[in-house]
């Protein structure tokens, strides 16, 4: 009988721990952010849990797993929506390399050091910091590389607003500054809060207001 019952909660919960994931959003598993990954650990150890007191009741067992579900449903809601909280709880990208420049202030506030950076350079066929011209830290720990050779005239897109919030760093690496961002928006007749997402491109910017996504 106790065989049937573990077999019985581990069918369970694969299909719970399954479903969950399905609402939670589909992400690859190096991207997971930093609440992400405790979720499921948490889900992963409570499943163990259940599954090893399979005297317990099923239900009890159940409850902690929906609840992780609606808190990080609720919670990537509410990031979704306010930038600054997003910010917060996933962290910001960090810029590692600006126009093949290697920016060691930046690495040592996120502890990455010179062998972690070779390391995932050398994971993307680079073989020195040369070929480099951009090198972004994500909030996942994946590193992104924009190569010289890739884009000699750098017309890869660069974001300037994300969500209504200028990105500074971005303006200082395009040698602009807020006001000539304004100055652009208003010529547009844009207001920044409108904005869900501008970038700069050749030259150009260009602009996605909030009311195009819903």
């Amino acid at each position: 009988m106790n065989y049937f019952n573990v077999i019985f909660r581990c069918l369970i919960f694969y299909i719970l721990i399954a479903v969950a994931y399905r609402f939670m959003g589909k992400r690859e598993i190096g991207e997971l952010s930093i609440m992400d990954f405790i979720v499921s650990i948490f889900i992963a150890e409570f499943a163990a849990i259940a599954i090893e007191n399979y005297d317990e009741n099923i239900f009890l067992s159940i409850l902690p797993v929906v609840t992780l579900v609606v808190v990080q449903l609720l919670l990537a809601k509410v990031t979704l929506k306010n930038q600054n909280i997003r910010n917060t709880i996933d962290g910001e990208p960090s810029v590692i390399i600006n126009r093949g420049k290697v920016n060691f202030k930046e690495m040592l506030a996120q502890r990455y050091n010179l062998d972690d950076l070779l390391t995932q350079l050398r994971a993307k066929s680079i073989k020195s910091l040369e070929e480099v011209d951009y090198a972004i830290l994500e909030t996942s720990g994946k590193l992104s590389v924009f190569k010289r050779d890739d884009d000699k005239d750098r017309t890869y897109p660069l974001p300037l607003i994300l969500d209504g919030k200028i990105q500074d760093d971005v303006l200082v690496q395009i040698k602009k500054d807020q006001k000539w961002l304004r100055e652009k928006l208003k010529e547009d007749g844009y207001n920044l809060s409108d904005i869900f997402y501008g970038f700069y491109q050749k030259n150009k910017l260009f602009l996605i207001k909030k009311e195009n996504i819903k």
